[in-house]
């Protein structure tokens, strides 16, 4: 199988081992690509644990989260700019029929040994 941040890896050399051992995420970017691919792939479990604690989505929050991300249908991820600490970046995908785009400049620190995502800048 491809991997949903980059199809040019498969996804057993990409994302699944951040899913698998988030301690193994060395950079925010590689996070944010891993939390492309949870999202593709609805894995909410791992999108809370690369949540900071402090932002992250209640578990009503958490069910409505898990219901968008089935009913969307993801394109593609480009990653627009990586930084120390900050991934700005694009997701589209297509919803009710018209293609959209996420598009941010995401915050990144660590919580626990390990990177989590923040919040939007």
């Amino acid at each position: 199988m491809k991997c949903p941040c980059n199809p040019s890896k498969l996804y057993v050399d990409c994302c699944k081992k951040a899913h698998q051992n988030i301690h193994t995420v060395a950079t925010p970017e590689i996070l944010m690509r891993s939390r492309y691919s949870a999202f593709v792939m609805a894995n909410i479990d791992y999108l809370q644990k690369s949540h900071h604690s402090t932002t992250r989505p209640s578990n009503l929050e958490k069910k409505e989260i898990l219901t968008w991300t089935k009913s969307v249908e993801w394109i593609k991820l480009d990653v627009l700019e990586s930084t120390e600490n900050t991934v700005e970046f694009k997701a589209y995908f297509y919803e009710n029929g018209s293609l959209n785009l996420i598009h941010e400049n995401s915050f990144f620190s660590k919580e626990n040994d390990h990177w989590v995502y923040q919040s939007a800048l």
